[in-house]
């Protein structure tokens, strides 16, 4: 079907709702895309662009243009247009968090084996927390190495600690030391590494995309909703998997076939991940909204100095 005033930027699904996220995120996650050269992005990207300018090139149909926004939303920051790095997009959260996951629900018994997996797991985490930052808030290298420090240090006292503790538990109880560990490190890892939007606020707008300044409550509301959609994302495979696994292990024919046990967590974290990724990042919309008197005094007055009540709700990227 050929495409004449087709507006690339309205939102295939609705936003308001659970599913409409669901279906947004599930397209725009979708692990394949991660596979496709940085060319195909690009021609994707131009699309999107001219679709904008409102110069669709003839010819072009409205799959087209729905595949483009696609490629464009999964590879490129959402507030500057600059393609993402390839680990930090949400899109390869599967591949790379099976793999990750997959290790440390498999290593966990001894303390280099913690060491190493949660160290791999931060270093991923931080560089995906800094790609789906508020790039409206801009952060120093200072404070991303001390972010990434502080993250790997809380992840790995609280695995190793906890390791310690778990020598006398029920091994199941071993099991999920690595989800809490994963855990405590996102609430340390994302605060940390968005740190410029606690201290100097994110920029909010009005319905109309018209900015009105910039809110510290703002920021702590989208962050601590991006902490909870990551480790919600986590917990299913970090949580369920271990119990797969345990009563998996008492079958003879597993115990012969330990070799595999490794590669099999990683294809069933997989299997968790190609849901929870989309479903996680789903919670809550992208375009976060707060109610201008729960803003701070400053910023409200301000708004209902500029504005008087006609603007009732402020709006914001929360990040990812």
């Amino acid at each position: 079907m050929a495409v004449s005033g087709f507006d690339i930027d309205v939102p295939r699904w609705d936003q308001s709702t659970f599913m409409g996220r669901l279906k947004h995120f599930a397209n725009i996650t979708d692990w394949r895309t991660a596979l496709l050269p940085d060319s195909r992005l690009d021609e994707a990207k131009a699309l999107v662009e001219s679709c904008r300018a409102g110069t669709v090139p003839p010819g072009t149909t409205e799959e087209q243009l729905h595949y483009a926004k696609k490629l464009y939303d999964s590879a490129f920051h959402p507030d500057t247009g600059d393609r993402m790095n390839l680990i930090g997009r949400m899109s390869f959260q599967v591949p790379g968090g099976m793999a990750i996951t997959g290790g440390m629900l498999q290593f966990y018994r001894t303390v280099p084996a913690v060491v190493f997996w949660q160290w791999v797991n931060q270093s991923f985490n931080a560089l995906v927390n800094y790609t789906n930052r508020n790039a409206a808030s801009p952060i120093t290298p200072n404070q991303i190495g001390v972010a990434y420090l502080t993250a790997t240090s809380t992840a790995l006292a609280t695995a190793v600690g906890l390791n310690f503790y778990t020598k006398r538990a029920p091994p199941l109880v071993a099991r999920w030391v690595p989800f809490a560990a994963v855990a405590s490190a996102n609430c340390v890892n994302i605060p940390m590494m968005r740190q410029q939007e606690l201290l100097n606020g994110i920029a909010v707008t009005d319905e109309n995309g018209n900015k009105l300044g910039h809110s510290k409550k703002a920021a702590v509301k989208g962050i601590t909703q991006v902490v909870i959609s990551r480790i919600t994302m986590a917990a299913p495979g970090m949580i369920i998997l271990p119990v797969i696994m345990q009563r998996l292990e008492k079958f003879k024919f597993m115990q012969r076939i330990t070799f595999f046990h490794g590669p099999l967590q990683v294809i069933m974290v997989g299997a968790f991940l190609v849901f929870m990724v989309p479903a996680a990042c789903s919670l809550f919309p992208q375009q976060c909204s707060m109610a201008v008197s729960k803003l701070e005094p400053e910023l409200r007055e301000s708004i209902l100095c500029h504005y008087g009540n006609s603007v009732q709700y402020v709006y914001f990227n929360k990040g990812l």
